[in-house]
């Protein structure tokens, strides 16, 4: 197979990363930027083009790996479904009505959209997902949960001005509120949202909020109390505490793990979650991202969307989520 990494910033970089990890030779990418080209055409050995229609037409790949800042997802992923092209597309936060639109022309024509699900490829979800399904502390009832870095992190090799976090409508913290709640609503099913208080605490410069608490309600009553930030510093944040009505779960990054109690036993069954491979530069490890790249190519091989976890309409379910959370923080703010 062959394929256009669109976009060659950081997350681009790193698709490139999980293509060639996976074996594929065949990768071209596309960057408006000299600098990012150049970077990835002697890190990688790639092939790079300046113009994205130059990239398709020379190129001739068979998939697209849409790595843009969200605010040019749809535009590029349009452009695959008319070419009835494969498409790969990280996590987006804006444009709702296009890429429900999207979902349905892309079903007519069959082609397959991969609206990128992380969260779900890392052994914390993935675990804390078995978990509950197994029982182990009876019946969710309660979510506690919170994640956070600090934003100036993310990219510190440039300015956050330059970045498109600082921006309004792709602003970091809210990028990742359906980023979070894309695993979160996997396993305790369709988020509905409840309430929401949201604001700038810090002096950074972006007119961005820079933390969401939310309060939601999944089915079977489940409340949780999701804290999303881009504040945290020195280390990032992530903590989850599940209270359930036969025991507890934690799933902790600061002790990278998961714990549990159930029944009467008050000690903690704690489960060790591992590492990875960090590229040098980053935070989180490879593995996940690699191995949701291979579930991508799969379903384009099958030609079967299902064989990939998350879909263009579960993206619009979760925006509408994001959607309505704002609209109540109006109510607060």
């Amino acid at each position: 197979m062959r394929f256009l990494v669109i976009g060659l910033g950081s997350m681009g970089k790193r698709r490139v990363r999980n293509l060639q990890a996976l074996g594929y030779r065949d990768v071209a990418g596309f960057d408006l930027r000299a600098d990012r080209r150049e970077e990835a055409r002697v890190k990688y050995g790639i092939t790079v083009y300046e113009d994205v229609e130059q990239g398709i037409s020379g190129h001739r790949p068979d998939a697209l790996v849409i790595s843009t800042s969200p605010a040019h997802h749809m535009t590029y992923a349009w452009r695959g479904l008319d070419l009835s092209l494969p498409c790969f597309i990280e996590a987006s936060v804006v444009d709702a009505d296009r890429i429900l639109a999207l979902s349905e022309a892309a079903e007519k024509k069959n082609v397959v959209f991969a609206p990128s699900c992380t969260m779900r490829y890392f052994p914390g979800p993935k675990l804390v997902k078995r978990l509950l399904a197994e029982r182990v502390i009876g019946k969710p009832l309660s979510v506690h949960y919170h994640t956070g870095q600090y934003l100036p992190d993310w990219h510190p090799w440039e300015k956050i001005e330059d970045f498109y976090v600082s921006d309004r409508a792709t602003g970091g913290c809210r990028e990742i509120v359906p980023f979070e709640l894309t695993w979160l609503d996997d396993v305790f099913g369709d988020s509905e949202a409840l309430a929401c208080v949201k604001g700038k605490l810090t002096d950074m410069p972006a007119d961005i909020d820079d933390i969401y608490y939310c309060l939601l309600r999944y089915p079977g009553g489940v409340l949780a109390n999701v804290t999303v930030d881009v504040i945290s510093r020195p280390v990032a944040t992530r903590e989850l505490r599940i209270l359930g009505s036969a025991g507890e779960l934690v799933m902790s990054a600061d002790d990278n793990c998961v714990r549990y109690t159930s029944g009467l036993n008050t000690e903690w069954t704690k489960i060790d979650l591992g590492g990875g491979t960090v590229e040098s530069g980053y935070i989180n490890p490879e593995e996940p991202y690699i191995a949701e790249m291979s579930d991508f190519i799969t379903s384009v091989r099958e030609a079967d969307q299902s064989l990939f976890p998350n879909s263009l309409k579960d993206d619009w379910r979760v925006l509408q989520t994001l959607y309505s959370l704002e609209k109540l923080a109006e109510t607060v703010n």
